[in-house]
């Protein structure tokens, strides 16, 4: 049942739905199977993570900023009904982490946004990067950018303070919608990947250095 009730949950007719797949056939394809394929077996999150053997680590790194995109899209969507103007005015972690947009086209400065506001931004954002062809290229024998890393890392920067704004301001939900085990095991995976390849600065990892009770390791 716990299944059922999950399926139900992540099956919901959100805003926010994946919007990036792999092509068959193509080499990402083929790696994301693997990923996916080693994570269903239920093998230790920090085994899962590594660079498989003769892999390129951008392809590695693409395929897991697609995935985590999609997978923690699809977590804020379940959240968005609770999340709004007037329960989250500002994008936060707690009374201590503010958090505030800025890109190159709407918003040159940091800017004050709702939680709401902050995450329909930052959605569109990534959906744009990995959709571009000369961020994320997909034809085969078509080269990384040299920038790519640091896209990724500012991707996947923006994308932990999902989970800090989740764990923080909508536990409560989460439990309630019996998605906590979902929403634990996507972070450990997160984790434990940003931490593989240095991904994230440390300090932004700071607001989920006491993760909720009952997180395990």
């Amino acid at each position: 049942t716990m299944a059922l009730c999950l399926k139900q949950v992540f099956n919901k007719d959100k805003t926010f739905r994946p919007r990036k797949k792999f092509e068959p056939g193509t080499q990402r394809f083929e790696l994301y199977k693997k990923a996916q394929a080693s994570l269903k077996s239920g093998l230790d999150l920090k085994a899962v993570v590594q660079l498989p053997p003769g892999e390129s680590i951008n392809d590695w790194i693409a395929v897991h900023v697609v995935d985590f995109f999609n997978r923690i899209n699809l977590i804020y969507g379940t959240m968005s009904e609770y999340c709004t103007e007037k329960s989250c005015p500002i994008m936060s972690g707690g009374l201590k982490y503010e958090y505030r947009w800025q890109d190159d086209s709407k918003y040159k400065k940091p800017t004050k946004l709702s939680a709401p506001q902050y995450m329909c931004m930052l959605m569109d954002w990534i959906e744009m990067l990995i959709n571009n062809e000369d961020v994320f290229p997909t034809r085969i024998g078509v080269p990384f950018p040299k920038q790519f890393q640091q896209v990724c890392t500012k991707i996947l920067t923006r994308l932990f303070r999902v989970f800090v704004h989740v764990y923080i301001h909508h536990f409560d939900s989460i439990i309630n919608m019996g998605a906590e085990a979902h929403v634990n095991t996507c972070y450990k995976h997160f984790y434990y990947f940003i931490r593989e390849f240095s991904l994230v600065d440390h300090r932004e990892l700071e607001p989920l250095v006491r993760m909720p009770q009952g997180w395990g390791d």
